[in-house]
């Protein structure tokens, strides 16, 4: 009997993290939505193009896998694999697919600032949660702490979604690193409140998405935060995208958006214009890898909180459509090249928001 409970014992102490599998039992919905995000799909095993960039990085070969950090958090072996001659991820090691995991989150006590990257500070109780609904009940599984302030204020994500900087200090890939986003809820647009219970032990009308809203999946949650706004002239017309986004349209270097704009008249397309947004990152005014890049070469992206008109000097006949697609791609056609990724998924055209306008003098 002592040997199974040392056995045990030894079980308990090495798991650091509840498994996704126990939060499934009580959360079935918030599982359900979870699976879907790009938190649970964000290891190599699930991610081609995140795959695809790892290979290309230097430090593979040593396996030294720097990015479980925020990839597979959770990994029972994380300072094994972050070590500068490292083990390598592993398909089969369970704490690893369980990529960004759910006790891995709520267990986020705080958030340390630092000049490369922040840092998630870990609560040491593996049975506390963190949260943010205050009219909770008291669990039989876990404690749950709803006075952790990065959790009221939505901005528990800035651990690992403020900022990145390479070995040269360029920062490629960032959404609030200087702090100017603070109070502004990513949960609010990332996290918003859906149909369905939080839990099956008390039923609820609502409960925050866990699907988590972004490039990858479920990205109409987030149209409504830009605007495409039509204005005719004389001698032409513009399209002005509007956004609402408190930091750029897209975040991550690879991604590319596009602003296509065409004028139908009856059954014909008279007029196309194709405006790409994008952020280049490299060095000595070509591109490079991003752990290579010591300086943006391009930035065209649609900016926090930016309103940019676009002019087409093209005379419109009344009864025209001008039709005004935004829309986005994961990876750029020519980088996803260089990487080897044929996946569809990551270079076909995904449709953010469309509007069509009727032109009448």
């Amino acid at each position: 009997m002592k040997k199974w409970i040392l056995l045990l014992g030894a079980t308990l102490a090495f798991a650091k993290f509840a498994p996704n599998s126990d939060c499934q039992k009580c959360h079935p919905k918030i599982f359900e939505e979870y699976q879907t995000s790009m938190h649970a799909n964000a290891t190599i095993f699930k991610d081609p193009i995140h795959k695809a960039v790892w290979l290309k990085n230097p430090l593979s070969k040593k396996g030294a896998y720097k990015c479980a950090k925020c990839h597979t958090p959770a990994a029972d072996n994380l300072k094994e694999l972050m070590a500068p001659n490292g083990i390598g991820p592993d398909p089969k090691n369970p704490t690893q697919n369980d990529a960004v995991a759910c006790a891995y989150c709520h267990r986020i006590q705080k958030i340390e600032p630092g000049l490369k990257a922040n840092k998630n500070i870990i609560s040491p109780e593996p049975k506390k949660y963190f949260g943010a609904r205050i009219d909770h009940i008291k669990s039989p599984y876990h404690k749950i702490d709803t006075s952790n302030p990065n959790f009221l204020q939505g901005n528990v994500c800035m651990g690992c979604h403020s900022h990145k900087r390479n070995k040269f200090g360029l920062n490629v890939c960032s959404t609030d690193e200087k702090g100017e986003i603070e109070n502004t809820r990513c949960t609010s647009c990332h996290m918003p409140k859906v149909k369905g219970s939080v839990s099956t032990l008390r039923k609820t009308p609502a409960h925050a998405f866990h699907g988590f809203a972004g490039a990858h999946t479920h990205s109409q949650m987030l149209a409504k935060y830009v605007d495409i706004e039509f204005l005719p002239h004389l001698q032409g017309f513009e399209i002005s995208l509007n956004s609402r986004i408190p930091h750029p349209m897209l975040l991550h270097p690879a991604r590319v958006a596009f602003l296509k704009v065409m004028v139908k008249r009856g059954d014909k397309h008279v007029f196309t214009k194709v405006e790409k947004l994008v952020r280049i990152l490299g060095a000595k005014g070509k591109p490079t890898p991003p752990w290579l890049a010591r300086e943006v070469v391009k930035d065209t992206m649609l900016k926090a909180n930016e309103k940019r008109n676009f002019f087409y000097d093209f005379k419109l006949e009344p009864g025209d459509k001008v039709i005004a697609v935004l829309g986005y791609r994961l990876v750029k056609p020519p980088l996803a090249k260089k990487l080897g990724i044929d996946d569809p998924e990551a270079t076909e055209p995904k449709i953010f928001k469309k509007e069509v306008f009727l032109y009448e003098k």
